[in-house]
């Protein structure tokens, strides 16, 4: 029997306490399964509580709920079907904006203040060489989007006005990039907020993956090697998250289907400025990942072939659930999401021992 995912004060006590191994007092974890009506693939996920999700992904894909995934409504903007929404930020029930990757123009902004019912496009890239991956906020008014590089240097763009109105930041207080070195927009994760002014982005494809840290929203950044594999286009850190300014974890891997992801996860206590390898990892390689909110050591993974949990703040993970998910996030409720391939979206839930 499935219970309806609220963690009390027992439950969470449960959490804390579980230093990894299995043990009967430790809670057991499930996805229960929301009907989208879709097919699209869904690598876009904003909870803002357990009634409102927004979710993005192919095909020009937008959907929202409003009450728990009961039923989803399809607010795609129009004209979009081209576009491959990767992440979407939202503000509320009313207010979110959409991220469409690829080169060009290809790579938007759309943003709407009605619940979807209109949009009005934000920003159109027109650097031929540019390709947008992620999108994250600080607040209402401020945040960031980064693309691969241009002229050796990753892209960064910036709105203070909520998404309305967006702009190419300077690149010299960005390091320079490895040759091949690009974001993996997988999950909407590879760029990632925290507090007024700290951000971070995730990189792989070179002979190094690599974490970026901001301290001032986007204008200066310092770059530190991670321990989790690259060396090849398809390997690198595909995800990160952070508790504050200093607890983050970064996770990926090999995406190919069958290549091995050893060491996919790893993590940091000092803002990024150094980073050690997860002393029992993910099993695979994993493209999304999340902090269940005030639990200061739980955090979930998400890849296709699987979904974890750690209670040691990213040190050990135990996967729980063999379903494919691409990404995944928790609202300030405690509630926790993952969406995927074939329009799949799914709440997660605490389930009763036998």
């Amino acid at each position: 029997m499935r219970l309806r995912f609220a963690f009390g004060v027992l439950a969470a006590a449960c959490l804390l306490a579980a230093p990894l191994p299995a043990r009967a007092d430790v809670p057991a974890l499930g996805w229960e399964l929301k009907e989208t009506g879709v097919t699209a693939r869904l690598r876009g996920l904003s909870p803002v509580s357990r009634d409102v999700v927004w979710a993005s992904g192919s095909g020009g894909t937008v959907l929202r709920t409003a009450d728990g995934g009961a039923t989803w409504e399809n607010v795609s903007p129009p004209g979009t079907e081209t576009l491959q929404f990767r992440d979407v930020e939202a503000f509320d029930a009313r207010r979110a904006a959409v991220l469409s990757i690829g080169e060009g123009t290809d790579s938007r902004i759309y943003r709407t203040e009605d619940s979807g019912r209109t949009w009005t496009e934000a920003f159109r890239n027109d650097e031929p060489r540019a390709f947008y991956d992620c999108m994250a906020f600080f607040d209402r008014r401020h945040g960031l989007a980064m693309s691969d590089p241009v002229d050796g240097r990753f892209r960064i763009l910036a709105t203070e006005d909520g998404g309305r109105s967006w702009q190419v930041l300077p690149s010299g207080g960005m390091p320079e990039a490895l040759p091949g070195e690009a974001g993996f927009a997988a999950s909407g994760q590879c760029l990632v907020t925290r507090g007024g002014r700290d951000a971070w982005l995730a990189s792989g494809g070179a002979e190094r993956s690599r974490v970026f840290h901001s301290g001032d929203r986007g204008r200066t950044w310092t770059v530190t090697d991670t321990s989790v594999p690259a060396g090849d286009p398809a390997r690198g850190v595909f995800a990160l998250a952070f508790r504050d300014r200093g607890r983050g974890i970064a996770v990926g891997g090999d995406y190919r289907p069958g290549q091995q992801s050893p060491s996919a996860a790893a993590v940091t206590r000092d803002g990024g400025a150094t980073w050690q390898a997860a002393t029992a990892p993910p099993p695979a390689y994993r493209s999304g990942v999340t902090w269940v909110p005030y639990l200061p050591f739980a955090a979930i993974a998400v890849g296709p072939s699987g979904s974890d949990v750690t209670y040691t703040g990213g040190k050990a993970w135990r996967t729980f659930d063999g379903g494919s998910f691409d990404t995944v996030a928790c609202a300030k409720d405690l509630s926790c999401w993952a969406a995927g391939e074939q329009g799949r979206v799914a709440r997660l839930t605490l389930l009763r021992q036998p």
